[in-house]
């Protein structure tokens, strides 16, 4: 029997934050959030570390509480039209290594009532690492559909994201993967409901999806020239 780490509270606690979103009432419950939201997320990513190592030990469960795996909760409002101060989700990124000084793919678990999922690979990456990653496809096509195409990995996964609205530059219409091509994102998601949340065996979830997309992330660090 595995440990349980987040109970329905996390996503009551959330539900209620919607309606509450002000400073005011974050702080009169500020226990709860503590108790039932943040360190049962950062007592998950200490625990995940020892699994996700035996997937790569390139990428990093870091439980720090401030510039570690766990999101903050706060927004940053500077630029934003709705200036609500607090996120309505909590979210785990397990980053590599090289993130700081790299575009990266990583695993990304999101927690929120109604929407829960986890992704996998790279959101929005800059032009010149998505066409990096565009010439690996090409020059690996086998490879790419092996990553994406088995049954193991889309079983649960969906590749998405936003495209292009033509081929990119210097790639034909009739390329056979001209859709992976187009996009703007190199990442896949799987829905996940708040019972597989709650429940004891969450963490073997979570791991059997990190190794399901095991062969798609070790694609995109070859395409990056990172290690996996």
């Amino acid at each position: 029997m595995g440990k349980r780490y987040f109970t329905p509270d996390l996503f009551a606690f959330l539900k209620d934050l919607g309606d509450n979103n002000d400073r005011v009432w974050f702080k009169a419950n500020q226990d709860r959030y503590e108790g039932s939201v943040r360190q049962p997320a950062l007592d998950f990513i200490t625990d995940y570390a020892e699994p996700l190592a035996a997937i790569s030990e390139h990428f990093v469960a870091d439980s720090r509480t401030v510039g570690g795996s766990l999101f903050r909760i706060q927004r940053d409002t500077r630029f934003a039209k709705d200036k609500t101060p607090y996120k309505l989700n909590t979210g785990m990124h397990f980053r590599h290594e090289r993130a700081k000084d790299a575009h990266a793919p990583g695993f990304y678990v999101h927690l929120q009532p109604g929407q829960c999922f986890m992704g996998v690979g790279l959101w929005h990456p800059e032009t010149k690492v998505a066409y990096q990653i565009r010439h690996h496809i090409d020059d690996q096509q086998a490879g790419w559909k092996r990553a994406t195409r088995s049954e193991a990995f889309s079983g649960p996964f969906t590749l998405g994201g936003e495209s292009l609205a033509r081929p990119p530059r210097g790639f034909d219409a009739e390329h056979p993967l001209v859709d992976d091509l187009r996009r703007k994102s190199f990442m896949a998601t799987t829905k996940l409901t708040q019972r597989e949340v709650t429940s004891s065996s969450f963490m073997d979830l979570v791991y059997d999806h990190s190794r399901r997309a095991a062969p798609m992330m070790r694609f995109l660090c070859d395409a990056v020239d990172i290690p996996f």
